[in-house]
């Protein structure tokens, strides 16, 4: 130790609490052999020091490292700063928890904290263990997390000393996994490993007055996960139970019997098992309501072994009351007549005969013969207390064998992660065999973490290309072979054991024979009845007494053949299947740590995460921190062993992002100048600190030693106290100069008037006097003067202006020539490009026009080509027919001539004939067919030289012509004449008769041929006017390029479909459509409107089933199209909202038909209500609504965070601070996305584009936007309750910078009157908070009535985490917290620390009517509806 400067803080022992801190107050010299000290009460100490070797106390550490999250971030580690750290936030901050690199140290509170409900369980899930406040939350996390990206086994290792809140801990970790992780079954597995942490513990936990809920036994519970990670089983081993706490209780005893007795109404005193360790009540614990719910918690295995269970326990408390009398020399017996033997016989149903016996017997097996040997009464209560604790054990395992098998659950197990719950090192007053078991558990404990934490470090370093050099650390191999090895302590042990006259004192004197060199164990100078050995938390002096005993547990086989023979039946709970398995009666205990060598083998195959709890004070007061008791727990836990490791390499671990935040202001400009920080970070520590051994530099960190980040925050705070001094000295002189002018002019003034007052009057008229005539004087000379300049200065002026005038006129004229020549330049080349494009247009329109025009010649052409080859054939067959007809008129004259005996029967026929007609307006292709059979009739009859020849021949003929009018349905007058025909043809008889028929036949041709020619003629003008017509839209098409759209008939505002195309309608305009179309992006509300015309036709058919049949149809392909994509979410609750909304307008009620034109009243739904279906499609709307804002959140969600909190948007004040070993995991420093508010407010402006580009109304728009708004706000401050570092008056400016960008972007969307601004209020106000005053009462009042949106856990919770980021500012004093927490002692609220995220505003949809008139519009092509008919 050289010259050591004055004014540094140091640590120095003391004798109450451990440390304190002082300040050197001289400069030491070599030679020196005393430090005079400053002790903060202002006293001084002289500190004595070996001059031969000096040697500085601990130095402290600044005080803006004090209270970190990791206590791998100081810069000084040694036990003093541990202790002083735990102590700040444990009892100022009142935060618990703390990192101590890979240690998470847990502080008992003995208080319950509102730090453990499901939404901190959410917001530490997915998050990195370095970016939360420590938390057992955090391990589990880590843990989970670990076993899903790297598929390897976890452990999570809880371990301190009794009370010190292990099983609490334990608990909450698997009561983490069981919310996170639910399992797929029905089974609910993650309930039942929950339900079981209360049965072990209270049959497995002891009642003292230190602890009303000690753990006696040692449990790992694996819980098992399956591919996806969900709890599919879980599986618990005990390890180390005290059962020997059942019949000796001298300091408590087990839980289970108080409750028990309490129970049963009896006193605990009556039994004796209960009653040696005296009256141990404690306040405000109930065993009887304890035991309600023992039972309750017992249903995991069911109501039926409930009766057993106790009654085991009350046989034990029985058995413990069986009164053993001396009856004798070396003699005792048991009273066949002892009630309690008689309860206990009747409980386990065994033979009290033969346990009156052999309680006070043993039988001896010799080589010849079997020898009972009477038992003296000491050795006789010695079995019964033995068959005491192995009933009990065997109840332990029969208990926990049960859980498992309620907790097995068919499924192959992918992993598991396994929950350490056993009790750290035990150091009392007297120490017998009970702490020498434990505190040889954790010596083979802490072997393991030793090796794991210096696997964890040499992996760090060479991840980091540092160098590794080896660490030198305390291993405790030489302790465990002490105990274990052969010729050891439990080797001798047992060898003492299995000599029946063996001691205490004569194994005790073996270990003092075998052990006395070794330098671990050591014989007390005051007692020959223990031994010490030097454990690697403190030595322990272990008393002798009672070891043996402890060790042997001997229960006499005829004992358990008695138990054996019980008659329990209980074939489900099999609880004396135990003892048929207790085969090597005189096993002992320490041959029961073949379990823990498998544990350790199990650990050893896991990745570990440890917990150490520490108990802070022994009367269980909440808050209070005894720094004696804390420090002698981190000796025994190993936190000061990772201390230690962590000193003798490189401590301080900062990133480069991290070194350049903070240290920036002592860069020179040329170095901040320098776009590669992590150059710029080597370059600035070069200059700083010359000698490079004292830092490493990584791939993403620096490495100090111990001492250099202390090193650096001095020249900081030297650097910021020149700035400040810089300001202030020119501030103060500012100020001095502003109040020195003043004060000057106030002296001038009372100058003048003191100076006036002694004048008399006669000087002051003279004064005055002479003051006029200087004044009437020296104005005429300056008039003179004045004049004369000025004249002179007109004159320059003048030909200055002149020549000026003259320059800038000619550069005017020659700019004006310039321009012109330009303008006639520009303008011929414009004419020219004009000229050119225009031609290029034309050629493109003419040559467009032309194949247009040509496309409508050949459409014609070919449409005209039809026609006359239609009129030709027509014509054809005109001539043909009109030939025949000649020809038959012919024929009928020559015929009539030959047959006028019939003329009378003609003219008849003629009149009937006459009657019928063919009113047929259509002659096509049917009739074309009629006429040429016709004239096969009449070439027949032309060929036949008979009439019956002809006439039979026709009948054919007439049939083929009666099927081609029955096939067509045309023409059915001709039909029914023909048939009339047919059936006299039929019916007459042949002769004349028949002859008749078929001459009036021939006259019906006859006259419907003619009617045939009237009908071409007709046809021939038809053809005639449709080709003028033809002509005139020729004429009209080239006189106009594009003809103009016809005037639209007065539409119904409704569409018609088939009931066979519905379908398509629903797959087109829903199912397919996709909202970026340019038709929707016109109108994005069209989905809506098609859909309502359509159901005004129905309605308007008063068709119910194809109204309801499209109604439900629509719903349910509306339900199809929403799930994960903004957009289409997005367009579809618009238009759900739009249909709604026109569903009430057009429903005829009168409320939502005020603003209806006359047209929208007219077009109101007549026949149907359909509120039911309105009521069906706003739950519809509202499911969209939500499913759009956790859309929209999963997208917002990753940015709030490092946008808010993280990201710094105010250059140059820079919150960061070194952070430790945790921080290496967090994602913020690596090659990963930035987010910064910017994010956020290009994240939110996207959706307000998107609802903005589906026309989502403005009322939604507001309600969806608020929802973010509060999102952020809740968000940002949960994690600002659980992050220290975030808890500071820099990160107050930055969140409030933040929020009133937030606020600037509701102003540039418009939506002030969203209220979104109300959802930020508590985020605002917590920021507030920061960066207020936090010192007098006035301070306390004014946070009292402003930070009215916080409740009283979440003020007090930002209190308590206020952390100063430089020396400047100071800590909250704990009395200021408490002063602020008496005044809000009367408010109301809530008393939850975190906001739910996951909170829902209700929605609300406005009714707005529409002015879209349905009678315009349109159904667009690009839809594919042309099935769809405009009425």
């Amino acid at each position: 130790m050289q010259n050591t400067l004055s004014l540094i803080r140091v640590w120095i022992p003391d004798a109450e609490n451990v440390w304190k801190s002082a300040e050197i107050k001289k400069d030491f010299h070599p030679g020196d052999n005393v430090l005079e000290l400053l002790l903060e009460d202002g006293t001084e100490l002289l500190h004595p020091v070996d001059p031969s070797s000096p040697q500085l106390p601990p130095l402290r550490n600044p005080d803006i490292l004090v209270g970190e999250n990791d206590l791998t971030a100081l810069s000084y580690l040694h036990e003093p700063a541990v202790l002083h750290n735990l102590k700040v936030r444990f009892v100022e901050s009142r935060i618990i928890y703390t990192y101590c690199g890979i240690i998470l140290v847990a502080v008992n509170p003995y208080k319950q904290l509102p730090i453990y409900g499901d939404a901190i369980i959410h917001a530490y899930s997915g998050q990195n263990m370095g970016d939360m406040d420590p938390h057992i939350f955090a391990v589990a996390e880590e843990a989970y997390k670990q076993m899903a990206r790297n598929h390897k086994n976890q452990s999570i290792i809880v371990s301190g000393e009794s009370g010190a809140g292990k099983t609490v801990s334990a608990r909450f970790a698997m009561r983490y996994f069981a919310v996170v992780s639910k399992s797929g079954s029905k089974t609910r597995v993650e309930d039942k490993v929950l339900a079981s942490n209360p049965i072990t513990e209270a049959i497995g936990n002891a009642k003292t007055t230190r602890n009303d809920n000690s753990s006696r036994f040692g449990k790992y519970t694996e819980i098992g996960f399956d591919r996806r990670y969900r709890i599919i089983g879980a599986n618990m081993r005990t390890y180390l139970l005290e059962k020997s706490r059942v019949v000796f209780q001298v300091v408590c005893g087990l839980t289970i019997f108080f409750r028990v007795t309490s129970f049963i109404c009896d006193p605990f005193d009556k039994f004796q098992y209960t009653s040696i360790g005296g009256n141990i009540s404690i306040e405000g614990v109930d065993d009887r309501k304890d035991m309600e719910e023992t039972r309750q918690t017992f249903s995991l295995l069911g109501k039926e072994h409930l009766s057993y269970v106790f009654k085991v326990l009350a046989a034990i408390l029985h058995l413990g009351n069986v009164e053993i009398r001396n009856s004798g020399d070396e003699k005792s017996l048991v009273s066949p007549s002892d009630p309690h033997l008689a309860v206990f016989c009747e409980l386990l149903d065994v033979s009290a005969e033969g346990l009156v016996r052999w309680l006070c017997h043993r039988r001896i097996v010799l080589v010849a013969e079997t020898v009972v040997k009477p038992l003296p009464r000491k050795r006789a209560v010695n079995a019964r207390d033995a068959l005491a604790k192995q009933i009990y054990a065997h109840l332990f395992d029969c208990i926990i064998n049960s859980i498992n098998m309620a907790l097995k659950v068919p499924g192959k197990q992918h992993a598991f992660i396994g929950v350490l719950d056993i009790y750290g090192f035990e150091t009392f007053e007297i120490n017998s065999f009970e702490q020498f078991c434990i505190n040889y558990a954790n010596e083979k404990l802490q072997q393991q973490f030793n090796l794991h934490v210096f696997k964890l470090e040499q992996e760090e370093y060479m991840k980091e290309d540092i160098p590794w050099t080896l660490i030198d650390f305390y291993d405790n191999q030489p302790v465990i072979d002490l105990i274990e090895a052969k010729m050891g302590i439990l080797d001798l042990l047992d060898e003492e054991c299995l000599f029946p006259q063996g001691t205490d004192q004569s194994w005790l004197q073996k270990l003092y024979n075998y052990l006395h060199t070794s330098p671990l164990f050591e014989k007390p100078r005051l007692s020959n009845e223990a031994f010490v050995i030097q454990h690697f938390a403190d030595k322990v002096v272990y008393q002798c007494r009672g070891f043996l005993e402890k060790n042997r547990d001997a229960l006499y086989e005829e004992l358990v053949d008695i138990m054996r023979d019980s008659k329990v039946p209980d074939p489900d709970f099999d609880f004396f299947f135990f003892f048929t398995r207790a085969a090597q009666i005189s096993e002992t205990v320490i041959l029961g740590f073949l379990s823990l060598s498998l544990l350790m083998e199990t650990l050893n195959a896991t990745t570990p995460h440890y917990v150490r709890c520490i108990k802070p004070n022994d009367e269980k007061l909440p808050f209070e921190y005894d720094s004696r008791r804390v420090v002698q727990q981190l000796r025994a836990c190993g936190v000061l062993e990772t201390i230690h490791i962590s000193a003798q390499s490189y401590p301080s671990r900062w990133t480069y992002i991290e070194f350049y935040s903070r240290y920036s202001v002592l860069m020179t400009h040329q170095e901040t100048g320098v776009s590669d920080k992590k150059q710029t970070c080597k370059n600035v520590l070069q200059r700083l600190i010359q000698d490079s051994n004292q830092y490493k530099f990584g791939r993403t960190k620096i490495f100090f030693r111990a001492g250099q980040v202390a090193y650096l925050e001095k020249l900081r705070l030297d650097r910021l106290r020149g700035a400040c001094i810089t300001i202030q000295k020119h501030v103060r002189g500012w100020s001095q100069r502003r109040k020195y002018l003043q004060m000057r002019e106030a002296a001038i003034i009372l100058q003048q008037y003191i100076r006036g007052k002694r004048m008399s009057p006669a000087m002051l008229k003279q004064g005055w006097a002479a003051v006029v005539i200087q004044r009437r004087w020296k104005g005429y000379r300056m008039r003179q003067i004045y004049q004369l300049v000025r004249l002179a200065s007109v004159t320059i002026q003048a030909f200055t202006r002149g020549w000026m005038a003259r320059k800038q006129y000619k550069k005017m004229q020659e700019e004006h020539k310039a321009l012109v020549l330009q303008k006639y330049a520009r303008a011929w080349l414009a004419r020219r490009r004009f000229q050119t494009m225009r031609r290029l247009v034309l050629n493109v329109q003419l040559s467009y026009r032309v194949q247009q025009l040509r496309k409508k010649i050949d459409e014609q052409n070919k449409e005209n080509r039809g026609l006359m080859e239609r009129l030709t054939s027509l014509a054809n067959s005109h001539s043909q027919t009109v030939d025949r007809l000649h020809s038959l008129e012919t024929q009928l004259e020559k015929s009539t001539n030959q047959n006028a005996s019939l003329e009378a029967r003609e003219k008849k026929v003629k009149e009937d004939t006459s009657l019928v007609s063919f009113n047929d307006k259509q002659y096509g292709i049917v009739q074309v067919r009629v006429l040429y059979l016709f004239k096969l009739i009449f070439n027949y009859f032309n060929s036949c030289l008979n009439i019956n020849t002809a006439i039979n021949k026709c009948h054919h003929i007439y049939f083929i012509v009666l099927s081609v009018l029955i096939e067509k349905s045309e023409n059915y007058k001709l039909f029914f004449f023909f048939f009339f025909l047919l059936l006299q043809y039929h019916y007459c008889p042949p002769g004349g008769c028949r002859k008749t028929i078929f001459i009036q036949c021939l006259l019906q041709i006859s006259l419907f041929l003619q009617d045939f020619e009237e009908q071409l003629d007709k046809k021939d003008r038809l053809i005639k006017k449709l080709q003028s017509q033809i002509k005139s839209l020729e004429t009209s098409q080239r006189a106009k390029q594009t003809p103009l759209p016809n005037i639209p008939k007065d539409y119904l505002g409704m569409l018609e479909y088939k009931r066979d195309d519905e379908s398509k309608l629903i797959q087109n305009i829903i199912l397919d459509l996709k909202p970026k179309g340019v038709v929707v992006n016109m109108i994005p509300g069209l989905p809506s409107y098609i859909l309502l015309m359509c159901i005004r036709h129905a309605d308007y058919l008063n068709d119910e089933t194809k109204l309801k049949s499209l109604m439900n149809a629509t719903i349910s392909a509306i339900k199809k199209t929403h799930h994960k994509d903004l957009e289409l979410l997005s367009f579809w609750l618009s238009n759900t909202y739009l249909l709604l909304n026109c569903l009430k307008q057009y429903s005829g009620e009168e409320e939502f038909m005020k603003q209806n034109t006359p047209r929208q009243m007219k077009n109101c739904l007549q026949n149907f209500d359909l509120s039911e279906h309105r009521q069906i499609i706003s739950d519809l709307a509202i499911h969209i609504y939500h499913q759009f804002i956790s859309v929209m959140e999963k997208a917002l969600s990753p940015a709030i965070v490092p946008g808010m909190l993280e990201h710094e948007s105010l250059q140059g004040i820079s919150s960061m601070k070194p952070t430790g070993f945790r921080k290496r995991s967090n994602s913020i420093y690596e090659d990963s996305e930035t987010y910064t508010i910017s994010s956020i407010l290009q994240q939110l402006s996207i959706f307000h584009s998107i609802m903005m580009q589906h026309g989502m109304e403005p009322d939604l728009i507001q309600q969806a936007i608020k929802q973010m708004f509060y999102l952020v706000g809740a968000t940002t401050l949960n994690n600002m309750m659980l992050r220290k570092d975030m808890c500071s008056c820099r990160k107050g400016m930055q969140i409030r910078c933040n929020i009133s960008y937030l606020e600037e972007w509701l102003k540039e969307k418009e939506l002030q009157n969203s209220n979104s601004m109300d959802t930020l209020r508590p985020l605002s106000q917590a920021a507030w908070l920061l960066q207020v005053n936090k010192s007098t009462e006035d301070d306390a009042k004014e946070i009292t009535e402003k930070c009215t949106e916080l409740n009283p856990v979440q003020i007090v919770k930002i209190l308590n985490s206020y952390t100063p980021i430089d020396d400047f500012e100071k800590r909250v004093s704990s009395s200021f917290v408490r002063k602020v927490q008496s005044l809000l002692h009367d408010r109301e609220g809530s008393t939850q620390l975190m906001l739910d995220a996951d909170y829902r505003f209700q929605v609300t949809f406005p009714f707005r009517s529409s002015s879209q008139a349905l009678e315009l519009l349109q159904v667009p092509n690009s839809l594919h509806l042309g099935f769809l008919t405009r009425i």
